[in-house]
This record gives structure tokens, sequence and C-alpha cells, in this order.
């Protein structure tokens, strides 16, 4: 935990120095937001529409954290250095995918207030507790993913462009999730809870990559 811990703090302070990723996350989410609302000419939107917008634009934005993932170790030398050093290696997998959830939950406090600013038609405040909970399901997902597929794609040349393309299709459920559950409680009228089916399902899909990620790293990690 020591050594996760260590990762973790290395990665926090560098973003805070030198803040490459989560503007760049952030802006890309609010511009995106933006183009949405004159693209679909439409004041607000809600239910499905609305969950399906916020969920795609959350999605894109962090394939710009998960891309810049692994970066600083490739550039500086830290796979060698943390492959020598007398430490587990699930530590380091642990502590990007904790940094990339904190980047998203960042990335989400900026981000969905802007959301329901520009675009959505039902007052926020009501669905935030059922929106968070599914935020935090989804996130923990895509941390887990993006991890796994930055690990994989860093050491190519064209990681740019594999990591989005390995990091999607993996993601697709977690989309298809988040929106089905956040959809009624941005629905106007009488908005309900997600259905539990969904978060379900996204715990389960978290679970199952979690351990898929765990089995997998140190091989990727040693290649």
């Amino acid at each position: 935990m020591r050594t996760v811990l260590t990762i973790l703090r290395k990665d926090l302070l560098l973003e805070l120095r030198g803040l490459e990723t989560l503007p760049a996350m952030i802006l890309f989410a609010i511009v995106t937001f933006v183009i949405f609302h004159f693209g679909l000419n439409r004041d607000t939107i809600d239910g499905q529409l609305a969950a399906g917008v916020l969920t795609v634009t959350l999605l894109f934005a962090a394939m710009l954290g998960i891309n810049r993932l692994f970066v600083a170790e490739r550039e500086q030398g830290g796979f060698d250095a943390f492959l020598l050093a007398p430490v587990d290696r699930s530590a380091m997998l642990l502590a990007k995918a904790l940094a990339l959830f904190a980047y998203l939950a960042v990335l989400e406090l900026v981000a969905v207030p802007a959301f329901g600013l520009l675009l959505l038609g039902p007052p926020l405040g009501h669905a935030l507790p059922d929106l968070l909970a599914t935020l935090a399901l989804g996130d923990v997902g895509v941390a887990v993913i993006g991890t796994l597929v930055a690990a994989l794609a860093v050491r190519t040349r064209a990681r740019d462009l594999l990591g989005p393309l390995l990091a999607l299709p993996l993601l697709v459920p977690i989309v298809i999730g988040g929106a089905r559950a956040t959809s009624p409680a941005l629905a106007l009228g009488h908005p309900s809870g997600p259905a539990a089916r969904w978060l379900l399902t996204l715990g389960l899909y978290d679970l199952v990559f979690g351990l898929i990620a765990f089995a997998l790293f140190d091989f990727l990690l040693e290649d």
C-alpha cells in the first residue's frame, strides 16, 4: 500500500505542477456541451437524450487522460526503475487506476454543473444523488479499463490512436449502463432513481475487468 500511495502522490504532484491533463479534459467536455447545445438546436434536453450526451461526453474526455496516463514513465524511464524495485507489480496498476479515477472525479465536478447550465432541462439538484452513484460506478470501470489499455498501448508508436481503438469497444457496456441508469433521474415530470439492474451491470462489469487487469498487468509491464 505504501508503494501505491507513493506512485499516486507522484502522479498527482506532476499533474498539479504541469496541468497537462485535467485542463484539457475539462475544456474538451465544456466545448462538447456547447457544440451539442447548438448542434441539437434545442435549449434544453432531458431523459435518455440528456443521459446519452452526458455519458458520451465524459467518456471522450476521459480518453485524453487515458492516453497520457503512462507517458511520464515511458519518457523518463519509470518502467525500468519500477521493474528493478523490490515491490509488487500490481501496485502500479492500482495507483494509476486511482489517479485516473481522481482525474475523472475532478472532471465531473466541473462538467456536470456545466451540463446542467448549458443543456439540462430538469433541475440538476434532485438528480445529483442518483447521478453520483452511477457516475462513481462508471468511473471505476473507466479507470480500470483505461489503465489496462494505456499500459498496453504506451510502448507503441501509435499510442494516441491505438488507445482509443482498444478502449472504446471495451467501454461500450459502461456507456450503455451509465446512460440507462441516469436517464430516469434526468427525466422531466416525475423522475425516479436508477434501475437496480443497470447499477448491478456496471458493478459486475467493473469487477470482471478489475480481475482481468490484475491478472494481465504483470505481463504487460514486463513486456
